[in-house]
């Protein structure tokens, strides 16, 4: 796989990162390509595609964290693999400089340079191992002060019953010592899941999957780590670290992980599950310009569970003009709202107690006397959310042994799991 150019820009178009390797692709390639983004003009509804063609230049780009990882290119490469080189530098990157910001690649800008050298010769990904560019890598990071950082990562937003889980593993590079000169022996397993679900018009289930990763982000100096479950798996797959001797016979994973962070395992579950929401919703013409819209979400967790950040949209037929909504009494946190200009109803609720039900009626205005099967011109009802220390496969890391060093060798541990919605949908 080649590349000829490599930058990332800003949410404004500024130019963080620029490397040029070939030569191939004229100037003025982020400025083509932050216009390109910022005016798309093939859907006026829609974001730019994470891959697109100008001027005979092909332009691949991830955002993480709003800033925009983009690689050019002139020839014909695999669109998937260029998507995950962008997304391993940026891990990389994090890796290095303990946090993923504008403000942490400008005060960085000479080690993120050194590292685009090793991770690209003249255009060839040479390693996105962290572990590796260890050996040719010298600088040191200049650390951000996490009281000037904002979340950006799940382990933000985790809390062991009413005690804040550290969120260390957020800020913190593998190369940087504590100021004390020691290094702090941690280890993070995450359990994220994303789930994807289909409900028919009258509530049943048609389609469920979940698809989950462990991620570990280590940061020990001498160890050996295991996890085990029971869950049974359609697939999955491993890190190459992982030594599986004894997965089949316990479900063992054994590894000397690398630093930084890393998937150990992805996982593939079609098996039938609960899904943590249950969603009912109903649309009724209501008169000759007029329909009414429910919609209902139930929620079915634990009531010591709590979701946060959840959204629910539902496209609505074309001529509607106008909407107004009715939020249940004593609806704190909860936003309703029309955006006219793709006809989309959207409900946002900061959160969800486990057990709970919400309900969200919205009368609907037509610009014109409406003649077609109404329920087929709105919807499907999509739902996005996430859900810390919570799992819908029930997979769960049994133990997570250290071989210890010495008697006096005793890192910190921490597993976490969360619950996202990758595509929650409720037909009408």
């Amino acid at each position: 796989m080649m590349i000829s150019q490599f930058f990332v820009l800003s949410q404004r178009g500024d130019n963080i990162v620029f490397r040029d390797y070939r030569a191939e692709v004229p100037k003025g390639s982020t400025e083509t390509f932050f216009r390109k983004v910022k005016f798309w003009k093939e859907d006026a509804n829609a974001e730019a595609p994470p891959i697109f063609n100008v001027d005979g230049v092909n332009y691949f780009h991830v955002k993480v964290v709003g800033l925009y990882f983009v690689a050019t290119t002139r020839v014909n490469v695999s669109p998937s693999l260029v998507l995950e080189l962008l997304q391993r530098i940026a891990r990389v990157i994090k890796d290095y400089l303990g946090v993923l910001n504008e403000d942490s690649f400008r005060k960085n800008f000479v080690l993120v340079y050194e590292l685009l050298d090793e991770v690209i010769d003249f255009g060839y990904v040479q390693t996105t191992s962290t572990e590796v560019l260890k050996s040719y890598v010298f600088n040191e990071p200049i650390v951000i002060a996490p009281a000037r950082l904002q979340p950006i990562d799940p382990a933000a937003i985790f809390t062991q019953g009413a005690k804040r889980m550290p969120g260390t593993a957020v800020t913190k590079s593998v190369v940087a010592n504590d100021p004390s000169g020691r290094r702090r022996e941690e280890i993070f397993v995450d359990i994220i899941e994303k789930i994807s679900v289909t409900f028919s018009s009258s509530g049943y289930i048609l389609t469920s999957e979940i698809d989950g990763t462990i991620q570990m982000k280590s940061y020990l100096s001498d160890y050996r780590s295991s996890s085990g479950s029971g869950v049974i798996l359609d697939d999955c797959n491993f890190h190459e670290s992982v030594r599986l001797d004894s997965f089949d016979s316990d479900r063992t994973l054994s590894l000397v992980p690398p630093d930084g962070e890393f998937p150990v395992m992805n996982y593939r579950m079609t098996q039938e599950f609960k899904p943590p929401f249950h969603v009912n919703t109903l649309i009724e013409e209501a008169g000759r310009l007029k329909a009414e819209v429910i919609i209902k979400i139930r929620a079915e967790f634990p009531s010591d569970i709590i979701a946060n950040t959840i959204t629910v949209q539902m496209p609505l037929p074309n001529f509607t003009s106008r909407a107004s909504f009715g939020l249940e009494p004593g609806a704190a946190g909860q936003k309703s709202d029309f955006k006219e200009t793709n006809k989309m109803l959207e409900w946002s609720l900061k959160k969800i107690v486990g057990g709970a039900e919400h309900t969200l009626r919205a009368k609907l205005t037509f610009s014109q006397e409406f003649h077609g099967n109404i329920t087929k011109e709105a919807g499907p009802v999509s739902m996005t959310f996430t859900i810390p220390m919570y799992n819908v496969s029930k997979l769960q890391v049994k133990y997570l042994q250290i071989a210890k060093k010495s008697s006096s060798y005793n890192p910190y541990r921490w597993v976490r799991y969360v619950t996202q919605a990758n595509s929650y949908v409720a037909r009408i």
